[in-house]
């Protein structure tokens, strides 16, 4: 399961890599500018701060997958993540357009439902 957790840790480090790419890919520099500073502020801000996040849980990954695989705190973070991931599915289908790049998102996020969920069940004997 240490394995799995370190795919965890790659995982969330390439989706940090990716919304780092927000700037550039969504042409950010131009389209933000359509929006109130405070609009487009909040958007960088939160992108800013999910990339945080997502090189925070790589690093734990990769610093203490022993942790994670066999503590209560170390379950918590996992399924917290799994979570991230399961709400982050809901959100596909609620804010973005439905067609065939939603389904490619949702099997990725799906992805990082499941990597971050099978080392507690896996450690709980289901």
């Amino acid at each position: 399961m240490k394995t799995v957790i370190y795919l965890c840790g790659f995982y969330s480090l390439i989706f940090a890599v990716f919304h780092m790419g927000f700037w550039k890919m969504f042409k950010w520099a131009e389209e933000l500018k359509k929006l109130d500073i405070v609009n487009k502020a909040v958007m960088e801000v939160l992108n800013i701060q999910i990339i945080f996040i997502f090189l925070f849980i790589s690093t734990i990954c990769f610093v203490f997958p022993n942790e994670l695989r066999s503590t209560k705190m170390g379950h918590i973070v996992l399924l917290g993540c799994s979570l991230f991931w399961l709400i982050r599915i809901v959100n596909q289908f609620i804010f973005f357009e439905i067609n065939v790049g939603t389904y490619v998102l949702t099997a990725i996020f799906v992805i990082g439902v499941v990597i971050f969920a099978l080392p507690v069940f896996r450690s709980c004997g289901g």
